[in-house]
């Protein structure tokens, strides 16, 4: 197998080799079926985050890895989530590794879902932290040298793109999406008479137990579709 290219302009090109899509998810998605390619990769995610963590946009590049990239945030717990907040790479090659047990909740989740290595890359530049690209693969194994620098690559060039949107607006979405989980974080929280870090984690439980996006969950609380029980 050859090894990948890691120049920028060839990332970008993979890119936008990419069937076309609209707004700030589509271009995520064309990243993810990009590295998912050029990283001999079973799939690939990227979430934007806020500065605490919580997730807005995300795409994957297909729906197994979709589901896998929004684990992480129904259970609170992962290589993303890990990567973002400690503003490094998390490169765990093989799940069934004792590394991987830090995870208690995911790892086991993930490897059901077929994933046995996943690689999260947060999307940085500087002190401003986006989010985070993940790379999952169906087979135990580290990322060989060419492999990093082009996953590293494929993030550089990812954050200046969603920066090149920001500056055109694209991401209004994503805020809309962040204010709607706030505020159902906070009807949850006066509902059930309980800690805004508890009311998340109710939301993150209630979207787990029904296998729904978190975002779903959110939209449905504050519509008034949805009340959480008391325990």
């Amino acid at each position: 197998m050859s090894e990948p290219q890691t120049g920028p302009e060839t990332v970008r090109d993979l890119i936008a080799r990419q069937p076309p899509a609209p707004g700030t998810t589509g271009l995520l998605r064309r990243v993810c079926r990009a590295a998912a390619q050029a990283l001999a990769a079973s799939g690939a995610g990227a979430s934007v985050m806020t500065a605490n963590g919580t997730r807005g946009i995300s795409a994957a590049s297909d729906p197994a890895s979709e589901r896998v990239e929004d684990l992480q945030f129904v259970l609170g717990e992962g290589p993303c989530i890990d990567a973002f907040t400690d503003t490094r790479p998390v490169l765990i090659p093989d799940l069934a590794d004792p590394a991987a047990q830090r995870w208690p909740v995911y790892t086991p989740a993930a490897r059901d879902s077929g994933v046995c290595a996943v690689f999260a890359f947060p999307l940085q530049v500087g002190a401003a932290r986006l989010g985070v690209l993940d790379v999952y693969r169906d087979r135990p194994g580290s990322l060989t040298g060419e492999e990093l620098g082009c996953a590293l690559t494929f993030a550089d060039v990812t954050v200046h793109a969603l920066l090149d949107r920001e500056r055109d607006g694209d991401l209004l979405g994503d805020v809309r999406h962040r204010a709607e989980l706030f505020q159902a974080q906070g009807m949850v929280m006066v509902q059930l008479g309980v800690p805004i870090e508890e009311a998340m984690i109710r939301l993150r439980a209630h979207a787990y137990a029904e296998e729904r996006p978190i975002g779903d969950v959110a939209r449905d609380v504050v519509a008034g579709r949805l009340r959480l029980d008391r325990p």
